[in-house]
């Protein structure tokens, strides 16, 4: 079979299907030009999820006739002046998106530079079939219709018209996320679904596009390291959801979706969240241009960095830090669906501290024909508390943020009254982050103590596996872990953490090997660190069920409010929540 050139419109299909894979890719190319062409509003509307109508509006530059017509011409751009694809600064650059779309829907431009006439250009699947002036403020309106309509392999595969829109939402979402200095709107099937201000503060802007209360539940992020800065949005670990759709990453403005980062968020709330939750954040990445490959994935969504290591950990060290900041702070109002629970019940009748029954015959005083009931002192137990001598005058509410102690409630929970509510405190899950802390601090005073193996144990593993685990074996050993090479494809094991035991040392090296390879650092092996000192802190703590006496739970709560992490539990879960004054006087009807 002789080599043969393809035709135009072929190619322009092939294309795209690279950048263009449902509606919210088409959509994510268009806005970012839009962006890229310095508008300070972008407006969008969708149509059947966006497979049967995709417009969006700005108020950019524009562009000229001759501009609009180059426009679609494959691979050509205005986003690289310099010709150095390897210090783009602009959100695309390929000079694909707009013919690969054309070729697959019906496109129409409209666009006008200021100070010039409107021109107006409309491709169908590929053919130029009108162009013309045309009235239109400067900016630039791109409509795409019935996108893969021509197409029928591709649209059989593009998922139901409500999945596609929800797409297309979480693409405006991150976009405007990244530029909070530009409004965005978005109407669907005429009904408008999103609407931010420019000129917005980044928490504001993430919290608006997120859940209000991230405000309240969230430490900001401002951390640099070697010319990379970290900011952003990190939420407390108590405030998490159940799927990692939460979590957005921006790499030099540009969204991304990176095992790399990923994985970090996921390092640095290790021990903080149970494995089946997910953190919310928004995390906002400066690197320098010659550091990053944006240039990785046609659709931009990938990115690779220099020194994937140096990042990694920036966003670990980043987000403890604040975390740690954070102190003993925890998602502090009771959900609402908690608080759904307190029902108005029907007035039962007053219990009577006495006897009220008729007198008997005998006792019974007749008074002007009537019978008299005799009270008789008969008198109910009264509710049995339990009381304390008080041998130091009790501490005031208003000195410390989770208050003094004021009880105990079924041997488990500790109620404080603070100055701005009542405070209820789970004692087992607040101890057992006390006692992991400590646990932590320890470690970190010194080398972890390793335990020599009375018989060297040899893990078989492939060659790159060996390789990798014994260039890191000087800083495994600083864990505890001492491995030496032992031929081609095993290594030697001569010592292990001396707080994980003999344990699956085969299980323990092979993880490394796999995880060193993944990402390039080794985490595993403190994850395990952690995983043993959390279980050895919830044995060690202070089970639910122990009656506490006053000083002892004062000093829980002292000891908490200097904690790291004391908001939440080893797994995750709530250590105490406050019932402020208003949610008090709510659920007696005073307010």
């Amino acid at each position: 079979m002789s080599i043969r050139r393809l035709p135009e419109h072929l190619v322009n299909r092939i294309a795209a299907g690279e950048v263009v894979e449902r509606p919210a890719s088409a959509l994510k190319e268009l806005v970012e030009n839009a962006i890229d062409a310095g508008a300070s509003r972008v407006a969008v509307r969708l149509g059947g999820g966006g497979t049967e109508l995709i417009e969006v509006t700005d108020d950019g530059c524009g562009m000229n006739p001759a501009e609009m017509a180059l426009a679609l011409e494959r691979h050509a751009t205005s986003k690289l002046p310099d010709d150095e694809i390897d210090q783009v600064t602009t959100l695309g650059f390929r000079g694909e998106a707009l013919p690969s779309i054309a070729s697959v829907a019906r496109l129409s431009i409209e666009s006008r530079v200021r100070g010039a006439e409107g021109w107006s250009r409309t491709v169908d699947n590929g053919e130029l079939v009108a162009e013309g002036p045309a009235a239109f403020p400067p900016g630039t309106r791109v409509r795409v219709e019935q996108l893969f309509a021509r197409v029928p392999a591709r649209r059989k595969f593009m998922r139901s018209a409500r999945s596609e829109y929800a797409a297309c939402l979480d693409v405006m979402k991150r976009l405007a996320m990244a530029r909070p200095d530009v409004a965005f709107s978005v109407e669907h099937d005429g009904r408008r679904v999103l609407g931010v201000q420019g000129e917005e503060s980044r928490p504001d802007r993430v919290a608006g596009l997120t859940d209000r209360a991230l405000v309240e539940n969230s430490v900001a992020i401002d951390f640099e390291r070697e010319g990379i800065v970290l900011g952003g949005v990190a939420g407390l670990p108590t405030f998490n959801r159940g799927v990692a759709d939460h979590q957005y990453l921006f790499v030099n403005g540009r969204p991304v979706k990176d095992r790399l980062l990923m994985g970090a968020i996921r390092g640095a709330y290790a021990e903080m969240l149970a494995r089946d939750r997910h953190p919310v954040v928004a995390l906002f990445l400066d690197v320098p241009v010659d550091q990053v490959d944006v240039n990785v994935h046609p659709a931009k969504t990938e990115v690779r960095f220099r020194d994937p290591s140096l990042v990694r950990g920036l966003i670990v060290s980043g987000l403890r830090r604040a975390l740690d900041e954070a102190g003993h702070r925890s998602v502090q109002r009771p959900s609402e669906a908690a608080l759904g629970m307190w029902q108005s019940e029907p007035q039962a009748p007053v219990p009577q501290l006495w006897d009220e029954r008729p007198a008997s015959a005998n006792e019974v005083q007749t008074y002007s024909g009537s019978a008299v009931y005799e009270r008789r002192p008969s008198f109910i137990a009264p509710p049995q508390a339990r009381a304390e001598p008080a041998y130091a005058p009790i501490p005031e509410a208003t000195q410390f943020p989770l208050g003094v102690a004021r009880g105990q409630v079924a041997k488990t929970y500790i109620v404080a009254e603070a100055e701005d509510g009542l405070v209820l405190v789970d004692q087992h899950a607040a101890h057992e982050r006390l006692v992991l802390e400590r646990m932590r601090r320890a470690m970190q005073g010194g080398g972890v103590a390793s335990q020599a193996l009375l018989l060297p144990e040899v893990v078989e593993l492939d060659e790159p596996g060996c390789d990798r685990l014994e260039s890191r074996a000087a800083e495994l050993a600083a864990f505890g872990l001492e491995l030496e090479r032992f031929g081609p494809r095993a290594m030697l094991v001569r010592a292990t953490p001396a707080a994980l035991g003999q344990g699956d040392v085969h299980g323990l090296v092979t993880d490394l090997a796999d995880e060193l390879a993944s990402f390039d650092e080794a985490l595993s092996l403190k994850e395990r660190l952690d995983h043993v000192a959390s279980t050895m802190a919830c044995h060690g703590s202070v089970r639910a069920g122990r009656i506490l006496s006053v000083a002892e739970m004062n000093a829980l709560l002292r000891e908490m409010e200097v904690t790291p992490h004391s908001g939440q539990c080893n797994h995750g879960r709530p250590t105490w929540v406050k019932l402020a004054h208003g949610d008090i006087e709510k659920l007696f009807g005073r307010k």
